[in-house]
């Protein structure tokens, strides 16, 4: 039976390149797959790829929920990237693949934004999948990283600020959540709650 899966992971988790690869298993077995992914996603229009130097071309979400049910009925998997940037009413066209033409549709993404607040896409997907799963990465201390937090040219967390901004390593590091809240991005960054106590002058 066909399902609407979500597999989430914070940046730097390997989601683009885990998409490629059900793809080639896919294509390897003579089935065809379906890439796409928002044009919210601006780094590269028409192209999936992930930092490890894999790539394939894709379409655009945009363009897929504009396709009739003949021409969805061609492929035999939907693998999206980027699905954090979907709206409501493309997770409402994934669930139409699955439940009225029996198509799986695998949705890769973000769970949460640089203030730990749900993308569009991601609420939906949470809401509505049959099997959410997360992809795992780890904080710089070893730990499960989480949250992805924005950061500055020098490093430091930025807490506010729209909530799109398409970037990589050099505008988002993954933490765990005490180190997200400390603000602490790498390991002899002294935060705040680092200071001794007799430097702590209330204001």
């Amino acid at each position: 039976m066909a399902k609407l899966y979500f597999r989430y992971g914070a940046m730097g988790s390997s989601k683009t390149a885990n998409a490629l690869m059900v793809a080639y298993n896919y294509n390897e077995r003579g089935k065809k797959a379906l890439l796409a992914k928002p044009l919210t996603d601006t780094r590269e229009i028409g192209v999936m790829h992930s930092r490890i130097g894999l790539e394939q071309p894709c379409i655009s979400v945009e363009e897929l929920v504009q396709m009739n049910d003949a021409a969805l009925k061609q492929y035999d998997c939907f693998i999206i990237d980027e699905a954090q940037f979907c709206r409501k009413s493309d997770i409402e066209f994934f669930v139409h693949i699955v439940d009225d033409l029996g198509i799986p549709v695998i949705c890769y993404g973000l769970r949460a934004d640089f203030q730990q607040n749900l993308f569009e896409g991601s609420q939906w997907l949470l809401a509505w999948a049959d099997k959410i799963e997360e992809i795992k990465t780890v904080c710089w201390c070893g730990k499960g990283a989480r949250c992805n937090a924005r950061i500055d040219e020098k490093g430091r967390i930025i807490r506010a600020g729209k909530q799109v901004m398409v970037g990589a390593n050099e505008s988002y590091i993954s933490l765990c959540r005490r180190h997200f809240r400390e603000g602490k991005t790498y390991p002899d960054m002294q935060t705040k709650s680092d200071l001794p106590k007799r430097h702590m002058v209330e204001k």
